[in-house]
């Protein structure tokens, strides 16, 4: 029995990843173990360890469901190391006869922009590594990613009413940045409002995460999106006479550099204030 290494995170239940397993099983008896990397950003101070853990377990889920659906032997596990790591450790103690690795396309993909395809290639040494691009904007039963801007407005009522008639709409996961100040003071103020802003939303039954971020709007958000698949933007301010974001022109540079759809939601400072 030959053995297959699967290696994905965000498309792992992706169409083009499954028919590729499919085919290799096509060719013989054929055991499969995928390896599910959680993400992990850059930078920041992470606060959101057990939901980014639980969706990658519900995606790796799905796909051995798939697999074994499709006769397949198939088991995995979700890994907190990167994928080159995971890799590493993995072959340390176990031996596989391919490899596959399955990413978003070039311009969405994380693992792409750090050469991590050919990182592995050079990990894998002799062992085959093919690499399988699962197109689209998201996987197939991906939920779509939202990342959410937002610091001393983020407890206002209308930021989370637009998140939860997001939620409403289709299957979605906010992913919650929060611009930290520049004193330890306004930086304990944001861990407060974020975590109080994700208990709200969790208690609704939505897949909210976030961290605090990097004191820049502009540069929390340009990292997140870089640390990870992000599908549209929200973004929450106080009205623009109060509001030192709008003035440095946040939104639109957003809309401009990633080319996402960016929403722009107006808390007024009573609306804020009220919930703190």
């Amino acid at each position: 029995m030959r053995r297959l290494l699967v290696v994905a995170n965000e498309t792992v239940a992706g169409r083009q990843l499954i028919q590729a397993v499919k085919r290799h099983a096509a060719q013989g008896r054929l055991a499969v173990t995928v390896l599910c990397p959680v993400n992990q950003p850059s930078g920041g101070y992470v606060v959101y360890e057990d939901t980014r853990r639980a969706a990658a377990g519900r995606r790796l889920e799905q796909t051995l469901q798939k697999l074994r659906r499709a006769g397949i032997p198939a088991h995995g596990f979700v890994v907190d190391a990167g994928p080159v790591d995971a890799v590493r450790d993995y072959l340390a103690h176990e031996s596989t006869d391919e490899i596959v690795v399955s990413t978003h396309p070039q311009q969405r993909s994380g693992w792409m922009r750090r050469n991590v395809i050919e990182q592995l290639r050079r990990v894998a040494s002799d062992i085959p590594v093919e690499h399988v691009v699962v197109d689209g904007t998201r996987g197939e039963d991906a939920a779509a990613n939202v990342l959410v801007v937002a610091n001393e407005t983020v407890l206002g009522e209308p930021l989370l009413d637009k998140i939860r008639t997001r939620a409403g709409k289709d299957n979605a996961s906010f992913l919650i940045v929060a611009p930290q100040g520049y004193s330890e003071a306004t930086y304990e103020d944001a861990e407060r409002r974020l975590r109080r802003a994700l208990a709200e939303l969790r208690g609704a039954g939505i897949d909210a995460h976030g961290q605090i971020a990097h004191p820049d709007p502009y540069t929390a958000a340009v990292q997140a999106i870089r640390d990870e698949r992000v599908d549209e933007i929200i973004v929450s301010t106080f009205p623009r006479q109060r509001s030192g974001w709008l003035r440095r022109d946040l939104v639109e540079r957003l809309r401009r550099d990633t080319r996402l759809p960016v929403a722009h939601v107006v808390v007024e400072s009573e609306q804020a204030e009220a919930v703190v």
